[in-house]
């Protein structure tokens, strides 16, 4: 048992170093610009939404809860210390999306190719939403970082990569991924 902590406590203190140097050299990543930040929105316990889901009708959907409103504040934090510079912030159309967006960065527009297609209800759309995001990120000629705050389904479908709740995902304009940050609260 001695030996197992033992290896615990030296495991913790040699990737925590490793962590903060990925950590900086993806902050001199987002200092270039030009990057597409995926950003999952904030902690909304539970999964899908609601039979009685209606996308104008918060009340209906699975909402933020006060820890993700605090990790919404700790994704704009983020943003704001390490000076990253923002072109614009987009938002699925999805309460948990527009709050998490509303809270960390107070101004964003919504667009429906960030919707999620994780229910029946919604999975027809995959493909035009995939379509119209791929159209809009071959547009986009900004110097700056575009955010885009969306739902695991998007960014496992874009990115083949499963983000946490609040993860912010950086890749190039090509979806390469280029690393990602975890913001707990």
């Amino acid at each position: 048992m001695k030996f197992l902590n033992f290896f615990i406590i030296i495991f913790i203190s040699l990737t925590t170093p490793i962590k903060a140097d990925l950590n900086k050299k993806l902050i001199k990543q987002l200092e270039d610009g030009k990057k597409l930040i995926f950003i999952r929105h904030a902690y909304a316990p539970g999964n899908g939404d609601p039979e009685n889901f209606n996308l104008n009708d918060c009340s209906t959907q699975r909402n933020l809860s006060v820890d993700g409103r605090k990790q919404a504040q700790y994704i704009g934090k983020f943003f704001i210390k390490n000076k990253i510079e923002i072109d614009e912030v987009l938002s699925s159309e999805w309460c948990r999306c527009k709050e998490t967006a509303k809270i960390a960065f107070k101004n964003f527009s919504t667009n429906s190719f960030l919707n999620s297609f994780y229910s029946s209800k919604y999975e027809k759309n995959k493909d035009k939403q995939l379509r119209e995001l791929n159209k809009y990120i071959s547009n986009h000629k900004s110097e700056k970082n575009l955010i885009l705050v969306t739902h695991y389904v998007l960014i496992s479908e874009v990115l083949n990569y499963g983000p946490s709740s609040g993860e912010i995902v950086v890749s190039d304009k090509n979806f390469n991924i280029i690393g990602s940050v975890e913001i707990n609260f």
